[in-house]
């Protein structure tokens, strides 16, 4: 049985940007777009963006955040993710995308207006020492966010995924990403991931190629492994009982990385799967439900 996947928007967007004028009587295509595309907190949108010749690259930016196009195999076209953090602002804003050529640079403006989304609260009651740690617990935390934050700092240049993101695990899904944590009677921080229940042992696979940037085990996260997918997109899979990967090796979708568990601050097995995309904290459903055929 596949797991039900939630349904957070994610949006397919075709930005053309060929710079060839159009028929007589049609729009220039170096006009600015006026379009204003729609998305919400915690969703990944695909961008493709048609161009002439052969630029040397194609890169934009939305809301200081980097966007990195790659040619999709299609003659002109390149295309980008783009991710839409949970605590991004409810308001419209515009991502700038330049085409850079041997004479120049081409640039074309387009709005993406983000919706709140409605994150549910959820109340947990957990040992006083996983909300209450001590110093040395403390010293641990802080450390391994700092290892944790280093990891998702680097940058791959090239696209290393391809074809679909699957789910790494089948089973109930709890819809907890985003959730606002109340931790026996203390807010928390929003949960940055999907929850996915499966009994102790069952395999998780790799959700798209990529590189094994990260083996370890964390007080709260338990055992887990950041895959990197290239262009600023990781994937996370934590509260692991046991890995099946290196630091550094290759991965091709659909591998075995681990096994589900329960360690870490976790109340039962299931696996954390989370996803980032250049300092976006997003949805990882969002990404399994993207359709790159047209």
């Amino acid at each position: 049985m596949r797991p039900r996947v939630p349904q957070p928007a994610f949006l397919l967007l075709t930005l053309t940007a060929c710079w060839c004028l159009m028929a007589a009587d049609g729009p220039r295509a170096s006009d600015p777009a006026e379009k204003v595309f729609k998305t919400k907190q915690g969703d990944v949108l695909y961008l493709t963006l048609h161009v002439e010749g052969e630029p040397s690259s194609v890169e934009g930016r939305f809301r200081d955040r980097r966007v990195p196009f790659f040619k999709t195999g299609r003659a002109g076209e390149f295309g980008a993710l783009v991710g839409i953090d949970m605590a991004d602002a409810p308001e419209t804003d515009t991502l700038k995308a330049e085409i850079t050529y041997p004479d120049g640079v081409r640039k074309r403006v387009f709005r993406v207006a983000v919706a709140p989304e409605d994150f549910r609260e959820q109340r947990m009651t957990l040992p006083k020492g996983q909300v209450d740690p001590d110093a040395v617990a403390l010293k641990r935390i802080n450390l391994e966010k700092e290892k944790v934050k280093a990891v998702l700092a680097g940058f791959t240049p090239d696209r290393l995924w391809g074809a679909g993101f699957l789910v790494p695990v089948e089973g109930p899904v709890t819809g907890a990403f985003g959730s606002k944590r109340i931790l026996n009677g203390q807010p928390r921080n929003q949960h940055n991931g999907e929850d996915i229940a499966a009994s102790l042992g069952t395999p998780v696979k790799a959700t798209n190629d990529g590189v094994v940037r990260m083996v370890d085990e964390h007080f709260f996260s338990g055992k887990g492994v950041i895959l990197d997918h290239g262009l600023g997109l990781f994937t996370m899979y934590f509260h692991l009982d046991s890995t099946a990967v290196r630091e550094g090796a290759r991965v091709k979708r659909g591998d075995v990385i681990g096994t589900v568990g329960q360690s870490g601050r976790a109340t039962g097995p299931h696996l954390h799967w989370g996803a980032w995309i250049n300092g976006s904290r997003v949805n990882p459903f969002a990404l399994a439900r993207l359709s790159f055929d047209r």
